[in-house]
């Protein structure tokens, strides 16, 4: 175990060259060429440092997918990255790559490119240092979970059932770098509500406002939020209307559910699913459901939660924690069938906003937590 972190340590420099590689390659959820430029890079990668050509996954929706395999063996240790990131083309104009101190900086370093190389030299450890598994790995590269995952959920679910555990190498939570044990589920709901324009100073008696129907229903909405469960709903986007001086016909808006447990999202998906309109002549319509399921902890991932945190104090000098995580991941996805843990990526800060970055010394330290959790499990 000692050799694979020294190995790795002395990887610092070059895990950070290929950091800024990667980021400078842009990859939005919603460009396919970008993310399949992005795609070909991380294959010569695999092949560089992992020996191994990694299979290409077509898809005509979104960027494509990647699959590699390494190792032998009956049983599988599934290992899940995404490549695609929340920032449009042209970011790295105003927020470039670069590096203060410790902290590398730039679109996409901490979720999740950081994650990806920290994979990538995981395996090159275990290449370089001749070790044998007899577990099979295999490394599902996304394309889309950024934007719900919905040409790849399929994929990691299939691969999941056939796997004995997941690791996750989403980013880690924040700079201290804790695991996340369990993540709320997600749903996400677009609500249309119709009522009947008037003129609002001549007859306004003839109109039925679609906007003040929307904002009953975003209060009664909201009031169904419970803190001390977890449960949160959250109306952040709304649209209606035409003029001010006209009844709005029409409103809708956009809701965020999380859960930390699926009899939550029993309970509470009917009631946004069923809202009555208040009176005659309001129509309302609720399309969505179940975004990504809750990944719950259970006792296995308990376990493997211990083994990481007896290998970091053990041959990384560090007490390792755990927390839930209120934002979803694919690891929600593979935990139904599989005990799952998430957030072995980088460590840093500002996933989604413009002071993204990892902390570069961490990277090496992460890997080699990934090396040995492989070892460990396998």
């Amino acid at each position: 175990m000692k050799k694979i972190v020294e190995f790795l340590k002395g990887k610092e420099s070059e895990m950070l060259g290929v950091l800024k590689e990667l980021v400078e390659m842009e990859s939005p959820s919603h460009d396919k060429e970008m993310v399949d430029r992005l795609g070909e890079k991380v294959s010569e990668l695999f092949t560089e440092y992992v020996g191994k050509e990694i299979d290409v996954i077509e898809n005509p929706h979104a960027g494509n997918h990647l699959r590699m395999e390494y190792g032998q063996g009956e049983e599988r240790i599934l290992i899940l990255v995404h490549m695609d990131t929340v920032w449009p083309k042209g970011t790295l104009e105003t927020m470039p790559f670069r590096i203060d101190g410790d902290k590398a900086y730039g679109p996409g370093t901490f979720d999740m490119k950081g994650g990806i190389i920290q994979g990538i030299f995981a395996l090159h450890a275990l290449r370089e240092l001749g070790v044998s598994l007899n577990t099979k790995l295999v490394m599902l590269v996304t394309s889309d979970e950024e934007i719900g995952s919905g040409t790849s959920q399929a994929l990691i679910e299939e691969e999941a059932k056939k796997s004995k555990y997941v690791l996750v190498l989403e980013s880690a939570s924040s700079t201290t770098g804790k695991l996340k044990t369990s993540r709320k589920g997600v749903g996400m709901f677009h609500i249309k509500v119709k009522g009947r324009a008037s003129h609002s100073g001549i007859e306004p008696e003839k109109g039925i406002s679609a906007i003040e129907e929307l904002a009953r229903k975003i209060i009664h909405l909201h009031s169904l939020s419970d803190l001390d469960k977890g449960t949160t709903l959250n109306v952040g986007v709304i649209k209606g209307g035409t003029a001010s001086n006209v009844i709005a016909a029409e409103a809708e808006a956009e809701l965020d559910l999380r859960v930390t447990n699926q009899a939550e999202f029993e309970k509470i998906i009917p009631l946004i699913q069923n809202l009555k309109p208040s009176k005659e002549g309001i129509s309302i319509e609720v399309i969505g459901g179940i975004n990504r399921p809750p990944l719950e902890k259970t006792a296995e991932i308990e376990k493997m939660f211990q083994k990481a945190k007896e290998l970091s104090k053990s041959y990384l000098a560090f007490n390792l924690e755990e927390q839930m995580s209120g934002g979803g991941s694919d690891g929600s996805f593979a935990s139904q069938f599989a005990p799952t843990l998430d957030g072995l990526g980088p460590v840093g800060d500002g996933a989604h906003a413009s002071h993204e970055h990892l902390l570069i010394s961490q990277m090496p330290v992460r890997s080699a937590l990934v090396t040995m959790l492989i070892l460990e499990l396998g």
